[in-house]
């Protein structure tokens, strides 16, 4: 249970107190996203860690004006493919190869069917399939910094073009799609830090179909 305790201690945290988080957690915050599950297990994304305060300041502005952009020890910012390309999808399989020391015959036969049918689709469509892969780990990096007793904003809303152009993500093939500040909540300033977690509860958010 003490994860599901975690969970339940989590909240978005509306205020950060500028404490640094240490790097031994900050990096399991991110190996729980680089383990994360994606489909064909292309990992189509980056994750730009920000600590530079400079730039968390031009990214402020375009994100609402949203204090934890500033006040977190960590600015997580998932950014992923803009399209699928032959060398992109290459580079993947041939990561598995290269870590398992051998080629397996489905495996390449499967390689060979993403490469007849991702480069060939709209580049909308190939960014906003790689986005949804970028939330998965997103969602897993939010539980392992719950398990950390960090605090995390998830955040949607901020101008991803404006962002981008910050951190010169599109000359890297690359687009901003979601942002996760990391830290300690400020107790004292945030007005969400006490009120009660709200849910559905389980029999109106699961449908059991034996």
């Amino acid at each position: 249970m003490e994860l599901l305790d975690k969970l339940n201690w989590r909240y978005a945290a509306k205020a950060m107190n500028g404490e640094k988080v240490s790097q031994e957690k900050i990096d399991n915050i991110i190996e729980a996203a680089r383990l994360a599950p994606t489909s064909s297990g292309l990992q189509p994304f980056e994750i730009l860690v920000v600590t530079n305060q400079e730039i968390k300041e031009q990214i402020r502005p375009v994100s609402w004006n949203q204090s934890m952009i500033t006040d977190c020890s960590h600015l997580l910012v998932f950014a992923a493919w803009d399209t699928y390309t032959e060398d992109r999808i290459n580079t993947a399989f041939d990561l598995v190869n290269e870590v398992r020391g051998f080629e397996n015959e489905g495996w390449e036969a499967y390689r060979q069917k993403l490469l007849s049918f991702y480069p060939k689709q709209d580049a909308e469509i190939n960014f906003n399939h790689a986005a949804k892969q970028a939330y998965i780990a997103f969602s897993a990096s939010i539980i392992a910094a719950a398990y950390e007793g960090v605090d995390t904003t998830p955040i949607e809303g901020f101008e991803p073009e404006a962002v981008d152009k910050i951190l010169g993500l599109r000359e890297k093939g690359l687009r901003s799609c979601v942002m996760l500040p990391v830290g300690y909540r400020d107790t004292e300033n945030d007005w969400l830090v006490n009120l009660k977690k709200v849910r559905k509860s389980t029999k109106d958010l699961v449908t059991v179909i034996e």
